[in-house]
């Protein structure tokens, strides 16, 4: 059922992201023309491709460093997530104990350290992002998955996380909602920030140690030689196309349409909704609580993940996670009105005491997906290209991590990150289509009746989780 003042509170909500709608936004660079050549380049500038240009100009500021992204930087997934920053590298701790268990000790290490090197960048260049170190509140909605919420706790303690677990009161008293009937929340291991700001910041931290970064540039092609990989970028109504020589590459397009073939079999893209509200009025604030500021996630297969921005607005995140025929990707799917109407609806029903608030912007953004559900590494053109993708939702924080990887892999040497199984792995192929959607429609199917029947999987999902695929959305 449809609340009556569902559709009054979508009215006037802006059909682009939040994030990327204000006046901070720093005006486009110049597009890419003609013959260049580079020491590194680096293609696509969301938080990978940022942070690979900046590590390699921090290691030897004498690299020629030359990014190239097709519309401006920060404008996909880095511009349109919740905001998450986690220091898990695995896409939480129980993946990362199912598929790397020699190693999650020193995964786990490096996932902390990860994060507080975000940390001190932030501050090291002055990055307005609005960083707090607030954790994540995990709640249960339904009485089964107090089990569960138990369960998590004692495997995060046994690696050292500093966990709570709460009660029904308890986790009222941080955020209010009838809805909640217990949380957990993680306390150190997730910063919350705004994905924009710390996008245009690290721009213009490249800007500033001489990165060459040219905006609406795509890249059409690549081809290697000897000596080189060349990159071929289209031309426009009025811009020639143009070729960047250089001796190593960064690829960090992930969801998009890959420039290697081999990538097509190993990522989906899966849209991802979000709303936003207007800023909360301060009887609205005092109505929820909230005054400790975590990140919120209900812990459904179809989960909502949601956060207080600084300025007082609610993003209402999640639950639907969509796939379209043929690993589609087109600007008109980041609109999907029976989405947002859902995502309303849900909104509405875990804070009925907001039932006036009307929301700003609703968008949609692609996630890129692989089985294993955390990134995949490797190299191509002999060594000279190295690329990392399916970060499936939980990249703000582990793409630094991943360009330390690509720039190890560059370097060709035998390093702690190249000797990891993380690294040397890779996850298990999608099927061709139509066998893909197929499969994909189906696990949607039953993710949504394991959640309408208490948790219970189906014959299909018992079998993803013994072929080490089993996953939410």
């Amino acid at each position: 059922m449809i609340l009556p003042h569902t559709g009054r509170a979508l009215a006037d909500a802006a059909p682009v992201p939040y994030w990327l709608d204000r006046p901070e936004r720093p005006d486009p660079l110049p597009p890419l023309t003609g013959a260049h050549t580079a020491d590194l380049l680096v293609i696509g500038g969301g938080y990978g491709g940022l942070w690979a240009a900046l590590l390699a100009k921090q290691a030897d500021p004498d690299t020629d460093v030359l990014l190239v992204d097709a519309g401006t930087c920060g404008w996909a997934a880095s511009g349109r997530n919740g905001g998450f920053c986690s220091a898990s590298l695995t896409h939480g701790l129980a993946n990362g104990v199912a598929r790397f268990p020699g190693e999650v000790a020193e995964l786990e290490r490096l996932g902390r350290e990860n994060l507080a090197a975000i940390a001190a960048t932030v501050d090291a260049y002055g990055i307005d992002c609005d960083f707090e170190r607030t954790g994540e509140l995990a709640v249960a909605v339904r009485p089964y998955q107090l089990d569960g919420l138990a369960e998590d706790a004692e495997l995060a303690r046994s690696h050292g996380h500093d966990v709570r677990l709460l009660d029904r009161d308890e986790v009222r008293a941080e955020v209010d909602s009838p809805t909640y009937l217990g949380g957990m929340w993680d306390r150190d291991r997730v910063a919350m920030l705004d994905p924009a700001k710390l996008a245009w910041g690290l721009r213009r931290a490249c800007l500033d140690l001489g990165v060459r970064i040219h905006e609406h540039t795509r890249v059409t092609g690549l081809r290697g030689d000897a000596a080189a990989v060349a990159a071929s970028t289209a031309g426009g109504v009025e811009q020639a196309p143009g070729v960047v020589r250089a001796r190593r590459v960064v690829l960090t397009t992930n969801a998009f349409p890959p420039l290697l073939r081999r990538l097509r079999a190993w990522v989906v893209p899966v849209y991802d909704y979000a709303l936003m509200t207007e800023p909360l009025t301060p009887a609205q604030r005092d109505a929820i609580g909230w005054r400790n500021r975590q990140g919120l996630a209900d812990t459904g297969n179809q989960f909502h993940y949601y956060r207080i921005t600084r300025d007082g607005r609610i993003l209402f995140g999640g639950y639907d996670a969509v796939y379209h025929h043929g690993n589609r990707v087109a600007p008109a799917l980041e609109q999907r009105p029976a989405t947002f109407t859902a995502l309303a609806e849900h909104f509405f029903t875990t804070f009925p005491q907001l039932a006036d608030v009307r929301f700003s912007h609703r968008w949609g953004g692609v996630i890129d997906t692989c089985t294993r559900f955390c990134p995949f590494f490797g190299t191509a053109y002999d060594g000279r290209l190295a690329y990392a993708a399916g970060y499936t939702g939980l990249g703000v924080g582990a793409t630094r991590f991943g360009a330390r990887v690509m720039l190890d892999l560059l370097a060709g040497t035998d390093t702690p990150l190249t000797r990891l199984a993380l690294v040397r792995g890779k996850p298990l192929p999608f099927p061709p289509e139509p066998v893909r959607a197929a499969g994909i429609h189906l696990t949607r199917w039953s993710l949504a009746r394991a959640d309408a029947r208490d948790g219970r999987r189906n014959p299909w999902l018992r079998t993803l989780d013994r072929l080490g695929l089993g996953f939410d959305s």
